[in-house]
């Protein structure tokens, strides 16, 4: 019963901000131009559905490419610090500053080092830098964390070192991992929309160039329906996320009882 009630409450609520929002822009008489009704953002979705389609596919092609790039980097990288202390001194710092530094600092520089002719590519390093670092952290720490005992227990049994990484480690950490890979799946999505505004018009034909157009032209009900798309789709990839961390975790591990 509390999982139906967990889904219908927030679906009740969403909808009377719906009517209300409806209702509101009707009663004020709000121009088109300053806050469209959902109705009129429903209409636009359905009159430009193809555009607005195609454009969520290249963003959703970039974001899930450099997620993976992202994701495993970081996890080889984090594997070896845990084997090398002085390749992760010598390293560490250069992920945190990557980390620190506003993607709309440095997107200017892959632009003109990539080339405007490949700006889908450009945008891509820069959504894979955007998710790096938190797979990188978490990773980290979750081989770190692995309890004293359970190294002492491996060192009498004689384990290897790549076996107490692939059996003791890897395994341990792998909460960490997934942790880190949900947080790195969102900032990938909004590093590749950032990106691609950054880019400028007419680089790229993702949402983020939809809105930017939507906008140059007044056009608010596109926009909306842009923006809409891409609350859609970070919505999907977090969700989907969720969904594999419950598969991975939930027979074994205690995190995996939410």
């Amino acid at each position: 019963m509390r999982k139906y009630i967990s889904f219908i409450a927030p679906t009740l609520t969403f909808l009377f901000l719906l009517i209300l929002w409806e209702c509101l822009v009707i009663y004020n008489k709000t121009p088109l131009y300053i806050l469209p009704a959902p109705s009129d953002i429903a209409l636009s979705l359905l009159l430009n559905y193809n555009d607005l389609l195609s454009s969520a596919f290249v963003t959703f092609k970039i974001t899930i490419l450099a997620f993976i790039l992202a994701s495993s980097l970081a996890i080889s990288l984090a594997i070896l610090f845990s084997q090398s202390r002085f390749v992760e001194l010598s390293l560490y710092p250069i992920a945190v500053i990557f980390q620190v530094t506003p993607v709309v600092a440095i997107a200017p520089l892959i632009l003109i080092w990539v080339g405007l002719d490949n700006a889908e590519f450009a945008i891509l390093i820069l959504a894979t830098l955007v998710a790096f670092f938190p797979v990188l952290a978490n990773t980290n720490l979750g081989i770190k964390s692995v309890n004293k005992n359970l190294h002492e227990l491996f060192s009498l049994y004689g384990a290897s070192r790549y076996q107490r990484l692939v059996k003791l480690q890897i395994p341990f950490a792998l909460p960490f991992i997934l942790t880190g890979m949900k947080t790195s799946i969102g900032l990938s999505l909004i590093g590749a929309v950032v990106a691609e505004f950054v880019a400028g018009s007419g680089t790229s034909t993702g949402l983020a160039w939809r809105i930017i157009e939507a906008g140059n032209r007044l056009d608010m009900a596109k926009l909306f329906a842009a923006l809409i798309l891409l609350v859609i789709l970070g919505v999907f990839l977090f969700l989907l996320m969720s969904f594999l961390e419950k598969i991975l975790l939930k027979r074994w591990h205690d995190s995996s009882t939410f």
